[in-house]
């Protein structure tokens, strides 16, 4: 087939997933971007831009959009070449359940964008059981805040068109950091986010305080990207935890980045929130053990047979286990993650988003026959 990926915000996971997509795909991946920057004005104008430049490249068999693209208003200013071609939707994030920065309100007009153009899809994927929930729990209150034509039949009916398909990535990269001999020293915990609210770094900060207090000897990477000022938990501390810090700050080399991942023996999260947990996955695949909260997409990232030793509740058993695993860095080491991440790598992912893609286009085929 000849897929159109529409990206209005190629960055990051959103850049990795597009471009590992059209590398790995057997059919014919077009992309259709715009930079990532300004979310807001991409989900607003993003689409007028695209539908200029999509305008004069005739038609493909199928478009692949992306949640921060207007759907309808980009297939309406396309011309109509695009109206008859079938359309898959996936969502990354949703901008009805995504947690608000402290102080802020939610402006429902952007999760009322991801609602129309879920409503022109002929199908829509969830990188997450937990994301798909959470997105069709949250609709029902969307719908009833407007004061009349609440359409609450929306619901079901998205439903009905929903899946989860799993993100890929480009883990095979990784490799080139490996070391050729196995972690010695002092254990090594990692923190491989970003540097936002959302994945709650004064709670992994506490823990890390708590155990350093206690006389435990180990090293720290902190890596991820930061999109405001440094934020003063991390500037903190850099001055309180002095050389225990192997590293500080973010990584732009792949091969650099990759080698900390496999230098690095414990990965842990505080995610407040996480629609998939690709940085976990990258981690593992490096051969981390990881410590993540009993909650979000991260029971169904974790084989269940790691879930009693990998998955915390409260903050008292997220310093327990971090204290086990770091005292047991010897047998971490020397036993090896289940690969349960590496079925994640585009190589075993890309045929699936083919096959899921060509259903797509075969059920719009049925129903224009019919």
């Amino acid at each position: 087939m000849k897929i159109w990926l529409i990206e209005p915000y190629l960055t990051g996971s959103h850049q990795a997933w597009a471009e590992g997509y059209r590398a790995h795909s057997r059919h014919q991946v077009r992309l259709l971007s715009l930079p990532g920057r300004f979310w807001k004005w991409r989900m607003q104008g993003g689409s007028i831009t695209l539908a200029r430049r999509a305008a004069s490249l005739g038609e493909p068999d199928l478009l692949l959009a992306s949640d921060m693209l207007n759907l309808p208003v980009f297939l309406a200013l396309s011309g109509p070449q695009l109206a008859r071609v079938p359309v898959a939707l996936f969502f990354h994030e949703n901008q009805l359940t995504y947690p608000m920065p402290p102080g802020e309100k939610r402006d429902l007009h952007y999760g009322f964008i991801n609602l129309a153009s879920a409503l022109r899809a002929d199908a829509l994927f969830f990188n997450s059981n937990f994301h798909r929930d959470e997105f069709f729990s949250e609709l029902p209150r969307l719908l009833k805040h407007f004061p009349d034509y609440n359409e609450l039949w929306v619901v079901e009916a998205l439903r009905a068109r929903a899946r989860v398909l799993a993100l890929g990535l480009d883990l095979a990269r990784l490799d080139a950091g490996r070391p050729p001999e196995p972690n010695t020293g002092r254990p090594t915990i990692l923190w491989n986010h970003r540097w936002e609210y959302d994945k709650d770094p004064p709670a992994f900060f506490r823990a890390i305080y708590a155990l350093a207090g206690e006389g435990l000897d180990f090293g720290l990477v902190l890596l991820g990207e930061s999109f405001r000022n440094l934020p003063g938990e991390f500037l903190q501390a850099r001055q309180l935890l002095g050389d225990r810090i192997l590293h500080f700050g973010y990584v732009q080399d792949p091969a650099n980045y990759a080698g900390w991942l496999w230098r690095s023996d414990i990965v842990v999260s505080t995610a407040i929130h996480e629609f998939f947990g690709a940085a976990v996955v990258e981690a593992c695949y490096c051969g981390c053990f990881p410590i993540l909260p009993r909650r979000l997409s991260y029971p169904e990232l974790l084989p269940e047979e790691l879930h009693a030793t990998c998955l915390y509740d409260t903050h008292e058993a997220l310093v327990s286990q971090l204290r086990q695993a770091i005292l047991g860095v010897t047998a971490l080491r020397s036993g090896r993650m289940p690969a349960f991440a590496e079925h994640f790598d585009w190589r075993y992912m890309a045929p699936g988003y083919d096959a899921c893609l060509a259903d797509v286009r075969a059920l719009s085929d049925r129903l224009v026959c019919q």
